[in-house]
């Protein structure tokens, strides 16, 4: 019993950006806001998948190093993402500025993994004008949006 203890508490110091209440069984939100993120197109390329001729626009988030790596841990105690019984705490979606969503990702391990995120489009669509991201923390239920960003090549 003892070892359980401290392993929790180990465990509950590891936790700089939030806390896990025994009671609840909710995650804490941060001590401090996180910033917005900031969203930056970073180019296009051209490939094929699939038989068809596709355009994938890459973006990165500037400030990814604000955002703490545990918000990208596995957690498996949360809803799956298709298949993916360990997706990560926080998601990743991109929108057209009338909110359609065109994709998003479940599975980023770090903080890192934001600046290499994307979408893609065949190549005779002609994309939207402006995109955001929508980050969801599922472990808070917190919504961290983006400032509208441009989608030129």
């Amino acid at each position: 019993m003892k070892l359980t203890r401290i392993v929790i508490v180990l465990w509950a110091l590891s936790l700089p950006a939030t806390t896990f209440s025994r009671e609840t069984g909710q995650v804490a939100p941060p001590p401090h806001p996180l910033p917005k993120p900031v969203l930056v197109f970073t180019g296009g390329e051209e490939y094929q998948a699939n038989g068809k001729q596709w355009r994938r626009y890459n973006y990165a988030v500037d400030n990814s190093a604000d955002y703490p790596n545990l918000l990208f841990a596995a957690a498996p105690e949360l809803p799956p993402c298709g298949l993916n019984t360990k997706a990560a705490r926080t998601w990743i979606d991109f929108y057209t500025q009338d909110g359609k969503r065109l994709n998003g990702f479940c599975a980023l391990t770090n903080h890192d993994g934001l600046n290499r995120i994307w979408f893609a489009l065949e190549s005779e669509i002609i994309p939207p004008s402006w995109i955001y991201i929508e980050m969801i923390d599922r472990g808070t239920g917190i919504r961290y949006k983006s400032g509208l960003v441009e989608t030129t090549l």
